[in-house]
């Protein structure tokens, strides 16, 4: 097993569009980094002077919030958390990470976790289709090797590239960060669930990434079903991307239903039950394993059993 994921992994960096893609989100972070210091540099600094106002009116939101029926234990957690730190910091004159600062753009890092999201799919749609395509899929499966093992070599190469572009997200985004913003001041506190202690900023930044990471997975991997199932990397990779970018909307639209809470992309999204804003009320970071496992376990199946299948003359 090993030697075909070797082999995968040297055919996937064969290719000129893997290195374009690395090179891709570099630049989007350095850019990205760049025009906001550029565009908000004034800004940011009023927000670092009046981190006292802003903590006070975190204090009044939140218990706003938590004044308001339906919410989930999750939900009153982090609120209960925020006013927490809140009144510690203003009580101990702690101020926060500055927002123009290496450390805090490096805690932000899963915002863009989306491009990641984008560039695995296109890796993953065309894993399988391309060997269609191209033509090589006789000599592949012709080997003396099991059908199951080449897909699940290809499939754990796409995760291996999903790692390190996210990896390569983090190291961009530390190396953007001391280029346009540098070392700031301030120190990062977190709620861990009966005081508020503080914390690490790289911490709190694998966290929340590798919470976005279970959107980059069940994304690729329905991607990697489609260019399976349907040996046509666009098809895969157009789709895929559609859904990727109207997923989330379609939640809203079915919030008032009960087949809300078993919609798939209500749950990609794990770093809602770390930040407190929950799409749906009553889910669960429990239920929404729960389902992520299900939806992965009928797309691998779909994988396993259109592959092990399909005519190798076809």
């Amino acid at each position: 097993m090993l030697k075909l994921i070797q082999n995968e992994w040297m055919k996937l960096w064969s290719r000129k569009m893997t290195w374009i893609m690395v090179i891709l989100l570099v630049f989007v972070v350095f850019s990205g980094l760049g025009i906001t210091k550029w565009l908000n540099s004034t800004a940011n600094e009023n927000l670092d002077e009046n981190w006292r106002d802003l903590a006070q009116a975190e204090i009044e939101n939140s218990t706003i919030m938590l004044a308001e029926p339906g919410h989930s234990e999750s939900q009153i957690d982090y609120y209960e958390g925020q006013i927490a730190i809140a009144e510690h910091r203003l009580e101990n004159e702690i101020p926060p990470l500055e927002y123009a600062s290496m450390q805090q753009q490096v805690i932000d890092t899963h915002m863009l976790m989306s491009i990641v999201t984008l560039l695995v799919v296109i890796a993953a749609a065309g894993i399988v289709a391309s060997e269609f395509s191209q033509g090589t899929i006789k000599m592949l499966l012709t080997r003396p090797v099991k059908r199951w093992k080449i897909l699940t070599s290809k499939y754990i190469t796409i995760l291996l590239f999903a790692v390190l572009l996210t990896l390569t997200l983090l190291v961009s985004t530390v190396l953007a960060g001391l280029l346009f913003f540098g070392i700031g001041e301030g120190t990062p506190l977190a709620w861990n669930g009966s005081e508020v202690v503080e914390t690490s900023f790289w911490l709190e930044a694998l966290k929340l990434a590798a919470l976005k990471f279970s959107s980059v997975w069940m994304i690729s991997t329905f991607a990697f079903m489609l260019g399976t199932v349907f040996r046509s990397s666009s098809l895969a990779i157009g789709l895929s991307i559609f859904l990727m970018f109207t997923g989330i909307q379609a939640v809203f639209f079915l919030q008032n239903y009960e087949i809300v809470k078993y919609y798939l992309f209500t749950h990609t999204d794990l770093t809602q039950f770390y930040t407190g804003n929950i799409l749906v009320p009553g889910i669960t970071m429990s239920m929404s394993i729960l389902v992520l496992t299900a939806y992965f376990l009928v797309f691998m199946v779909i994988s396993y059993w259109t592959f092990g299948r399909r005519d190798v003359t076809s």
